[in-house]
Order: structure tokens, then C-alpha cells, then sequence
């Protein structure tokens, strides 16, 4: 029993599904199927506040304040969880660094997304470098998805032995079993020619309204086409009278936040994963797309993976065009998916948390 770990995750944790939380489940299963402790405090800002077996709830400043200290006094070592889009989340990050750095147990963090964020590296927020040169520089250990972003965070004078690179992908995100749809969302599905599938949160790095007004206009030389929206419909009222305007109900569907199955299932049903963002960087929903042989077509950020098409985000035409040719040559383009090495990156993250 010495040699059992307590580890304290601060994330996001579904529902709904999203890309730290969906993570962190996966990571929690596994540290307690290998013998060891894990709790997550959920900071999410839709459940937070909302009671559940799976974690805890931080009710305000003061609340998470005090069940971090409680939870590193008992031995807990602190995962910490964000990006460089939320100035909250360094006002968080840094608060529980400095209550595991004064007890002795310093924090382990992983940051998340791609090397180009909101704040992220220092010639977008220069402001900002002491608070990051802090963030880094008091937690244990660092870890991030990939080289470019490792590159940016040693930037800041940090080492770099201290930053680890686990790509965020694993091998658990495609275990599923095939759901059959019944009812309005089978119909939708098995009568698109093509189907394109996305997964957004409606926020603006999102860019929904881009998206839509892109489907009007690709509607005018394919009829038939559809497309399926996954991910929490939370604030998804404008782009649902966006839709209406355009005359696109039966167009597009804005299936909500699916489970695992039901989740991977529509994106294998897919002929094309549709991936807006920019800012992602090696998103987990284009490698399981990839890996269930499906195109993605995808903006450019400098990170996307082999086989993916990608437009340039900020010509609209241009994610025409390249939309335009996927679907004309789908064949070929499902001929041409490489589905990309899956490890089990779980097992080499619990390895850092558990050193």
C-alpha cells in the first residue's frame, strides 16, 4: 500500500463530452484500475455547481480553495489542467500550485491545445510572461501535446527535461461498441449524400456561423447534403436561427453531446469530419475520425496530421473549394485516409502523475 498514489485532478469532466474531461475519465479509470486514488474537482463552468459521485463540486473561490488544501494535506499531488485562452484559469492553476508548493508537494500541470492560442506564447500576451514564467517554474512537472508547443513553453526559460510530450490521443478513445440509430436521427443520417460531421461547442473559435453559411452555399451544387453537429447544444440559439434563415432545417441537425459509442459511431458513419477551429492543435476528434477511416477536412494550424485537407481559415472561398473537391472525389479521398499510430498515452501520463 506505500506505493499507492493520490492524485488530485483539476479539469473539466463530462458531461458534456469535451477534450480535457473526456481525458481525464480515461485517466481516472485507469489510476484506479492500477490500485491507485483519484479524484476529480470539476471546474467546468456547466456542472461545476451540480452534485455528482463522479467528482467534486467547487461552489466558489473559498469551496476550491479549501478542498485542494484538505486533499494535498491528506497526500494528494495535484494534476492541474489548462491553456492559454482563459485568464481564470491561470487565476486557478496558480492557486493550487501555491497551496501544494507550501505543503510540500509540488503540482504537476498539463497545458493543453496547440502552440498559437489567445495568450499563448509570449509575443501574443508579452504581458503575460511573468505569470506564465511563475505557472511553469512552481509546478513538478509539465505536460503538452506535442513538440511545437513543448518548444514555445521552454520559451519562457523553462528546462527541458521538465516538459513531457504525451499526445492527449490513446487507444481507449476507440474502444466502443456500433450504436443503431432509430427514428429522426437515422433518417437524417442514412439520407445524406454526402454526411459531414462536426464537433463544436458554440463559441466563436469555433467558427459555427462560417460553417453554416459554407454549407448554404455548398447545398447549391449538392442537394442532398447534410451535415450533423455532436458536442453540447449549450448557447447554440443564434446558429439555430441562422439555420432557419438560411432554409436549412433539413439541412443540418444539431445532434447535442452523445456518449462514447453513440459519439464514435456517427463519426464512422461520416464521409467527411469537418474540424473548425485553429487553436486545437492535434485534436483528439480528428484522430479518431482518421482512425475510423473517415476523411477530415480540417483548417490549417500547423499541427494537423497526415492525410488531413485543410482549408485556410480565413477564406471563406477557400473552404469552399477544398469542401467542393473532397466531395467530388470521395472515393479517393477515403482511399487515401492514413489512420495514424494509436499507443496507449493514458499509461504514459499516469507514469509522470505516479513518479
Amino acid at each position: 500500500m506505500s506505493r499507492v498514489k493520490k492524485i488530485l485532478e483539476i479539469s473539466s469532466y463530462p458531461p458534456p463530452r469535451a477534450g480535457w474531461g473526456v481525458r481525464v475519465e480515461f485517466v481516472k479509470k485507469e489510476l484506479e484500475k492500477t490500485g491507485h486514488v483519484c479524484e476529480v474537482l470539476n471546474i467546468a463552468p456547466e456542472s461545476r455547481k451540480i452534485p455528482s459521485d463522479e467528482y467534486l463540486t467547487a461552489r466558489n473561490g473559498p469551496d476550491y480553495v479549501r478542498k485542494i488544501f484538505i486533499r494535498v494535506l491528506n497526500g494528494y499531488r495535484v494534476h492541474m489542467h489548462l491553456n492559454g485562452d482563459s485568464p481564470k484559469g491561470f487565476i486557478l492553476t496558480l492557486l493550487a500550485e501555491i497551496i501544494s508548493y507550501i505543503l510540500f508537494r509540488p503540482a504537476i500541470i498539463t497545458f493543453h491545445a496547440g502552440p498559437y492560442q489567445k495568450y499563448f506564447p509570449q509575443e501574443r500576451a508579452p504581458k503575460l510572461t511573468p505569470v506564465y514564467k511563475l505557472i511553469f517554474r512552481m509546478c513538478k512537472r509539465i505536460i503538452c501535446n506535442s513538440e511545437p508547443v513543448k518548444e514555445k513553453i521552454c520559451g519562457y526559460g523553462i528546462r527541458p527535461e521538465k516538459v513531457v510530450t504525451i499526445q492527449a490521443f490513446s487507444k481507449q478513445y476507440l474502444q466502443h461498441e456500433k450504436v443503431a440509430f432509430e427514428g429522426d436521427l437515422e433518417e437524417f443520417l442514412k439520407n445524406a449524400r454526402p454526411l459531414i460531421c462536426s464537433y463544436v461547442f458554440f463559441r466563436p473559435e469555433f467558427f459555427i456561423e462560417q460553417m453554416i453559411d459554407v454549407i448554404h452555399r455548398l447545398r447549391e451544387s449538392f442537394p442532398e447534403l447534410r451535415l450533423v453537429i455532436l458536442g453540447s447544444s449549450d448557447h447554440s440559439e443564434h446558429i439555430r436561427g441562422q439555420i432557419s434563415r438560411l432554409g436549412l432545417n433539413d439541412a443540418v441537425l444539431i445532434a447535442g453531446d452523445q456518449d462514447h459509442d453513440s459519439f464514435l459511431t456517427i463519426i464512422g458513419r461520416a464521409d467527411i469530419f469537418l474540424r473548425t477551429p485553429v487553436k486545437d492543435g492535434v485534436a483528439s476528434s480528428v484522430l479518431e475520425a482518421l482512425s475510423l477511416g473517415t476523411p477530415v477536412v480540417a483548417s490549417e494550424n500547423g499541427t494537423r496530421p497526415a492525410g488531413v485537407v485543410t482549408y485556410d481559415n480565413d477564406d471563406k472561398e477557400d473552404m469552399i473549394r477544398v469542401l467542393t473537391a473532397s466531395i467530388n472525389n470521395l472515393d479517393e479521398l477515403k482511399r487515401k485516409v492514413i489512420k495514424p499510430k494509436i499507443k496507449d498515452t493514458v499509461a504514459e501520463e499516469i507514469a509522470v502523475l505516479t513518479e
